[in-house]
Protein backbone atom coordinates (compact mmCIF):
# COMPACT_ATOMS: atom_id res chain seq x y z
CA UNK A 1 0.00 0.00 0.00
CA UNK A 2 1.60 3.40 -1.30
CA UNK A 3 1.62 5.89 2.11
CA UNK A 4 -0.12 9.37 1.70
CA UNK A 5 3.33 11.08 1.86
CA UNK A 6 4.63 9.20 -0.99
CA UNK A 7 1.32 10.11 -2.86
CA UNK A 8 1.20 13.79 -1.50
CA UNK A 9 4.85 13.66 -3.36
CA UNK A 10 3.99 12.33 -6.57
CA UNK A 11 1.13 15.33 -6.81
CA UNK A 12 4.00 18.03 -6.10
CA UNK A 13 6.36 16.28 -9.04
CA UNK A 14 3.33 15.95 -11.56
CA UNK A 15 2.70 19.72 -10.59
CA UNK A 16 6.02 20.59 -11.25
CA UNK A 17 6.68 18.47 -14.47
CA UNK A 18 3.42 20.73 -15.45
CA UNK A 19 4.60 23.91 -14.68
CA UNK A 20 7.88 22.87 -16.27
CA UNK A 21 6.18 22.33 -19.61
CA UNK A 22 4.69 25.54 -19.37
CA UNK A 23 8.31 27.40 -18.66
CA UNK A 24 9.15 24.91 -22.23
CA UNK A 25 11.83 23.47 -20.07
CA UNK A 26 10.06 20.38 -20.60
CA UNK A 27 8.48 19.42 -24.34
CA UNK A 28 7.23 15.75 -24.26
CA UNK A 29 8.00 15.08 -27.67
CA UNK A 30 10.93 16.43 -28.02
CA UNK A 31 14.67 14.79 -29.50
CA UNK A 32 16.68 17.92 -28.51
CA UNK A 33 17.37 17.65 -24.79
CA UNK A 34 13.90 18.80 -23.37
CA UNK A 35 11.90 15.27 -24.14
CA UNK A 36 10.33 12.93 -21.25
CA UNK A 37 13.43 10.46 -22.27
CA UNK A 38 15.45 13.28 -21.10
CA UNK A 39 14.04 13.96 -18.21
CA UNK A 40 14.28 10.00 -17.00
CA UNK A 41 18.15 10.23 -18.35
CA UNK A 42 18.64 13.05 -15.73
CA UNK A 43 16.13 11.20 -13.12
CA UNK A 44 16.32 7.90 -13.38
CA UNK A 45 19.72 7.12 -15.44
CA UNK A 46 18.31 6.13 -18.78
CA UNK A 47 16.38 7.48 -21.45
CA UNK A 48 14.64 3.95 -21.78
CA UNK A 49 12.62 5.00 -18.55
CA UNK A 50 10.40 7.18 -19.79
CA UNK A 51 7.31 5.07 -19.69
CA UNK A 52 8.64 5.18 -16.21
CA UNK A 53 8.12 9.09 -16.12
CA UNK A 54 5.05 8.43 -18.02
CA UNK A 55 3.85 6.42 -15.25
CA UNK A 56 4.17 9.05 -12.77
CA UNK A 57 2.70 11.22 -14.59
CA UNK A 58 -0.93 9.63 -14.76
CA UNK A 59 -3.17 9.92 -11.63
CA UNK A 60 -4.79 5.76 -12.86
CA UNK A 61 -0.89 4.59 -12.37
CA UNK A 62 0.06 3.13 -9.04
CA UNK A 63 3.26 3.70 -9.54
CA UNK A 64 4.72 6.87 -7.78
CA UNK A 65 8.19 8.43 -7.57
CA UNK A 66 10.24 8.00 -4.06
CA UNK A 67 12.23 10.73 -2.15
CA UNK A 68 15.46 10.11 -3.92
CA UNK A 69 14.22 9.98 -7.65
CA UNK A 70 12.12 13.46 -6.49
CA UNK A 71 15.64 14.79 -5.17
CA UNK A 72 17.35 14.09 -8.44
CA UNK A 73 14.56 15.98 -10.21
CA UNK A 74 14.78 18.93 -8.25
CA UNK A 75 18.73 19.00 -8.64
CA UNK A 76 18.31 18.78 -12.63
CA UNK A 77 15.52 21.25 -13.08
CA UNK A 78 15.98 23.88 -10.37
CA UNK A 79 13.41 23.15 -8.09
CA UNK A 80 12.91 23.85 -4.39
CA UNK A 81 13.51 20.40 -2.83
CA UNK A 82 11.76 21.59 0.35
CA UNK A 83 8.70 22.08 -1.50
CA UNK A 84 8.94 19.10 -3.19
CA UNK A 85 10.08 16.83 -0.49
CA UNK A 86 7.99 18.67 2.88
CA UNK A 87 5.31 21.40 0.13
CA UNK A 88 7.09 23.77 2.21
CA UNK A 89 7.33 27.20 0.05
CA UNK A 90 6.93 27.27 -3.85
CA UNK A 91 8.15 25.12 -6.82
CA UNK A 92 10.68 27.28 -7.57
CA UNK A 93 11.77 29.05 -4.43
CA UNK A 94 11.85 28.96 -0.55
CA UNK A 95 9.42 31.79 0.11
CA UNK A 96 10.64 33.74 3.32
CA UNK A 97 7.52 33.50 5.89
CA UNK A 98 8.80 36.58 8.29
CA UNK A 99 8.43 39.65 8.40
CA UNK A 100 10.63 42.42 6.36
CA UNK A 101 14.01 42.40 8.67
CA UNK A 102 14.23 44.91 11.59
CA UNK A 103 18.16 45.83 10.98
CA UNK A 104 17.73 49.16 9.90
CA UNK A 105 14.46 49.97 12.46
CA UNK A 106 14.82 51.23 15.63
CA UNK A 107 12.93 49.81 18.68
CA UNK A 108 12.65 50.33 22.07
CA UNK A 109 15.08 48.87 24.82
CA UNK A 110 12.24 50.34 27.49
CA UNK A 111 10.20 48.08 29.21
CA UNK A 112 8.27 46.65 26.78
CA UNK A 113 5.97 43.31 25.47
CA UNK A 114 8.43 41.28 24.41
CA UNK A 115 10.76 38.77 27.20
CA UNK A 116 14.20 38.96 25.49
CA UNK A 117 16.60 35.61 27.25
CA UNK A 118 18.85 32.96 26.39
CA UNK A 119 17.89 30.22 24.61
CA UNK A 120 18.80 27.56 28.18
CA UNK A 121 16.59 30.02 29.99
CA UNK A 122 14.12 29.48 27.69
CA UNK A 123 14.43 25.71 27.38
CA UNK A 124 14.49 25.57 31.09
CA UNK A 125 11.30 27.86 31.83
CA UNK A 126 8.55 26.55 34.10
CA UNK A 127 5.37 25.45 31.60
CA UNK A 128 2.47 27.62 32.79
CA UNK A 129 4.40 30.33 34.87
CA UNK A 130 4.37 33.78 33.64
CA UNK A 131 7.15 35.59 31.88
CA UNK A 132 9.50 37.00 34.82
CA UNK A 133 8.73 40.39 36.25
CA UNK A 134 12.82 41.54 36.43
CA UNK A 135 13.49 40.32 33.07
CA UNK A 136 15.17 42.28 29.79
CA UNK A 137 11.86 43.50 27.61
CA UNK A 138 11.89 45.81 24.81
CA UNK A 139 9.62 46.19 22.47
CA UNK A 140 9.36 47.09 18.66
CA UNK A 141 6.77 49.28 16.62
CA UNK A 142 3.72 47.36 15.58
CA UNK A 143 3.88 44.45 16.94
CA UNK A 144 1.60 44.10 19.90
CA UNK A 145 1.30 41.51 22.84
CA UNK A 146 -2.68 40.84 22.36
CA UNK A 147 -2.84 37.12 21.07
CA UNK A 148 -0.19 35.91 22.96
CA UNK A 149 2.59 36.49 25.30
CA UNK A 150 6.19 37.54 23.39
CA UNK A 151 9.68 35.93 23.50
CA UNK A 152 12.97 36.94 21.97
CA UNK A 153 16.22 35.31 21.89
CA UNK A 154 19.25 34.72 19.39
CA UNK A 155 19.47 32.04 17.13
CA UNK A 156 22.80 29.27 17.65
CA UNK A 157 23.33 27.09 14.84
CA UNK A 158 22.67 27.21 10.81
CA UNK A 159 19.63 24.59 11.08
CA UNK A 160 17.74 27.17 9.55
CA UNK A 161 19.74 28.94 7.37
CA UNK A 162 19.07 30.86 4.49
CA UNK A 163 15.69 31.79 6.41
CA UNK A 164 17.32 32.31 9.31
CA UNK A 165 21.24 32.56 10.34
CA UNK A 166 23.18 31.91 13.08
CA UNK A 167 23.04 35.05 15.28
CA UNK A 168 19.76 36.41 14.47
CA UNK A 169 16.90 37.69 17.13
CA UNK A 170 13.70 35.79 16.74
CA UNK A 171 10.38 37.47 18.20
CA UNK A 172 7.32 34.83 19.13
CA UNK A 173 4.50 34.70 19.72
CA UNK A 174 2.95 31.98 22.30
CA UNK A 175 0.00 29.53 20.63
CA UNK A 176 -2.37 28.48 23.03
CA UNK A 177 -3.34 25.26 21.42
CA UNK A 178 -1.42 23.06 19.51
CA UNK A 179 -4.28 22.32 17.30
CA UNK A 180 -4.24 26.05 16.15
CA UNK A 181 -0.66 25.48 14.75
CA UNK A 182 -0.55 25.84 10.81
CA UNK A 183 1.67 23.15 8.88
CA UNK A 184 4.59 24.26 7.12
CA UNK A 185 5.19 27.58 9.23
CA UNK A 186 7.90 28.05 11.35
CA UNK A 187 7.65 28.23 15.31
CA UNK A 188 9.95 27.60 18.49
CA UNK A 189 8.94 24.41 19.93
CA UNK A 190 9.91 23.95 23.63
CA UNK A 191 9.11 20.41 25.31
CA UNK A 192 11.42 18.83 28.15
CA UNK A 193 13.38 21.22 28.61
CA UNK A 194 15.13 21.40 24.76
CA UNK A 195 14.00 24.29 22.14
CA UNK A 196 14.18 24.49 18.83
CA UNK A 197 13.25 26.21 15.78
CA UNK A 198 11.94 24.43 12.79
CA UNK A 199 9.12 24.40 10.40
CA UNK A 200 6.38 22.00 11.88
CA UNK A 201 3.68 19.66 10.55
CA UNK A 202 1.31 17.84 12.95
CA UNK A 203 1.30 13.99 13.01
CA UNK A 204 -2.30 12.60 14.03
CA UNK A 205 -3.10 9.33 15.68
CA UNK A 206 -6.09 7.38 14.49
CA UNK A 207 -8.71 8.63 16.31
CA UNK A 208 -7.39 12.15 14.99
CA UNK A 209 -5.69 13.75 17.73
CA UNK A 210 -2.02 15.58 17.15
CA UNK A 211 0.28 13.22 19.03
CA UNK A 212 3.76 13.80 17.45
CA UNK A 213 5.53 16.60 15.45
CA UNK A 214 7.29 16.67 12.42
CA UNK A 215 10.09 19.50 12.65
CA UNK A 216 12.03 20.38 9.52
CA UNK A 217 15.53 22.56 9.04
CA UNK A 218 15.75 24.68 6.61
CA UNK A 219 19.26 23.77 6.06
CA UNK A 220 17.98 20.17 5.02
CA UNK A 221 21.59 19.38 3.77
CA UNK A 222 23.02 19.50 7.21
CA UNK A 223 19.99 18.50 9.13
CA UNK A 224 17.34 15.96 8.90
CA UNK A 225 13.85 15.98 9.57
CA UNK A 226 13.11 14.15 12.85
CA UNK A 227 9.48 14.06 15.03
CA UNK A 228 8.59 14.59 18.66
CA UNK A 229 6.38 13.46 20.95
CA UNK A 230 3.60 15.50 22.58
CA UNK A 231 3.17 15.46 26.16
CA UNK A 232 2.60 17.95 29.10
CA UNK A 233 5.52 20.21 28.50
CA UNK A 234 5.32 20.72 24.72
CA UNK A 235 4.72 24.39 23.84
CA UNK A 236 4.49 26.19 20.67
CA UNK A 237 5.54 29.83 19.94
CA UNK A 238 4.94 31.40 15.99
CA UNK A 239 7.93 33.16 14.69
CA UNK A 240 6.75 36.46 13.72
CA UNK A 241 9.84 38.43 13.63
CA UNK A 242 13.31 38.38 13.38
CA UNK A 243 16.13 41.04 13.73
CA UNK A 244 18.94 40.54 11.30
CA UNK A 245 22.49 40.00 13.05
CA UNK A 246 24.43 42.77 11.81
Amino acid sequence: MIKDDRRKLNERFAEAFRLLEERGDIVKNDRNGKGIGDVAERVLGKRDYGHIISAFLSPHSKRVIDYNQAQAFCRAYGINELWMLYGIGNPFSLDNPLSTSLQDSKYSAKRGNIWYTTVPAFAGATVGTEWPEDGDYFSIPGISSSGGRLVAFQIEGNSMDPVIKNGDIIVCREIEQISDIRDNEIYTVRSDGQLWVKYVQKQYNPAGRVTRLKLISANYFDHDPFEIDVNETTRLYKVIRKICAM
